[in-house]
């Protein structure tokens, strides 16, 4: 997606305007964020996820939510099974650990999905399991986990079931009550097309339980999720305890009336599609691209990523590939899958048939120039098919 840059130009100030420029100026001059709107933008994430928990919006990337709902609800004598398919995986179970939980990891590799079946399996060796953490769509790596299954298991071990749906809301069905989920964290910036400066946790009772009765739950500090509970939430919402992150609220809201607008299974349809279509013009394309995520059923479909063939590395591919158009959602994977793997980030609004012809036509201009044979004919036509 293009965005045209927002000019400061236009509404820079000069001794003659100041004062009509104060008056007007559209990011800046809004009336107050009240209780009730702030309760209502709540209310619609609940409807998003279709859940009768408790809705708390937090006032920060998702980051925020996600550690404090690990510190919150576990410390010292849980027990838990933090599942590994990318690398907020791995974040999850160092926080764990910095809390003081004995951690069991469950890391399968990262082009596949975990299963019921292997969760199933880590509960059999360690019976007193009682909590779980688990990341629903890794965009980092281009997986997606099936959640339902999964928390049909966690629940016949009675444990507490964190997920992280930051990624995967909006693009995939997202159902915290059907799947038995105690807290769901939830993030705009991704499919749902909106502010990375807002999130959303779903709390269930039994998870407000367990924080109320951990000694190390975070209190009186931004991460404390209990405060909000007690001065919010408990408190009939009618107060805010703090002066909200307005412009990110009012962000939010508008993508959560888009979303309504346009129906969330016409918005996950869309990106269902973009996912399937990068992948089939991907194969097409040729020139050693192939999809990181060896199965069909385990890939994201709010990102996709492709494994580079032997000889070429992923940066640099990526790199000569934005030279078309730098606005293109492309990036190398992290770390040491900077090498081999590259990640097409069709989510929000980049989640149509002209972002994903233009990323694959980028892609197979640099591979070209790399003397690799390459097909954009036949991966025009292969996308045109797969979104059909």
């Amino acid at each position: 997606m293009v965005t045209k840059p927002f000019d400061l130009r236009s509404v820079e100030s000069t001794p003659e305007s100041e004062e009509s420029a104060a008056v007007t100026h559209p990011f800046l001059d809004l009336p107050p964020l009240s209780a009730e709107r702030f309760a209502a933008i709540e209310d619609a994430v609940a409807r998003l996820l279709d859940t009768r928990q408790d809705v708390l919006i937090t006032q920060g990337e998702a980051l925020l939510p996600l550690e404090g709902a690990i510190r919150a609800a576990a410390g010292p004598g849980t027990v838990a099974l933090n599942v590994i398919t990318g690398p907020y995986g791995q974040t999850f179970g160092d926080w764990l650990r910095d809390a003081g939980a004995t951690v069991h990891d469950l890391a399968v590799p990262f082009h596949t999905a975990v299963t019921a079946e292997q969760v199933r399996a880590a509960f059999a060796e360690h019976p007193e399991i009682d909590f779980v953490s688990l990341v629903h769509a890794e965009a980092a790596t281009g997986n997606t986990n099936p959640v339902a299954e999964i928390g049909e298991a966690v629940r016949e071990q009675g444990a507490l079931f964190y997920l992280d749906a930051v990624a995967s809301v909006g693009a995939e069905p997202v159902l915290p009550d059907a799947w038995g989920v105690d807290l769901c964290v939830i993030g705009a910036q991704k499919a749902m097309g909106g502010p990375a400066g807002v999130s959303a946790i779903s709390v269930s009772e039994r998870a407000w339980a367990r924080m109320a009765a951990n000694p190390g739950a975070p209190r009186r500090s931004y991460l404390s999720l209990l405060d909000w509970k007690e001065r919010w939430t408990d408190a009939g919402r009618t107060a805010l305890p703090h002066a909200p992150a307005q412009l990110e609220m009012l962000a939010l809201q508008a993508c959560l009336e888009r979303i309504e607008s346009a129906g969330l299974e016409t918005v996950m349809a869309r990106h269902r599609r973009a996912a399937l279509a990068t992948r089939a013009g991907a194969v097409a394309l040729g020139g050693g691209l192939a999809p990181y995520v060896h199965e069909e059923r385990d890939a994201a479909p709010v990102a996709t990523t492709l494994r580079v063939p032997p000889g070429v590395v992923a940066s640099e591919l990526v790199a000569r590939a934005l030279r078309s158009d730098p606005a293109l959602p492309l990036a190398a994977g992290g770390g040491a899958l900077a090498r081999e793997m590259i990640r097409v980030n069709h989510y929000g609004p980049d989640a149509t048939p002209g972002v994903v012809q233009g990323c694959l036509a980028a892609l197979g201009a640099a591979l070209a120039e790399q003397g690799r044979a390459v097909d954009p004919v036949a991966a025009r036509q292969a996308v045109e098919n797969a979104w059909r």
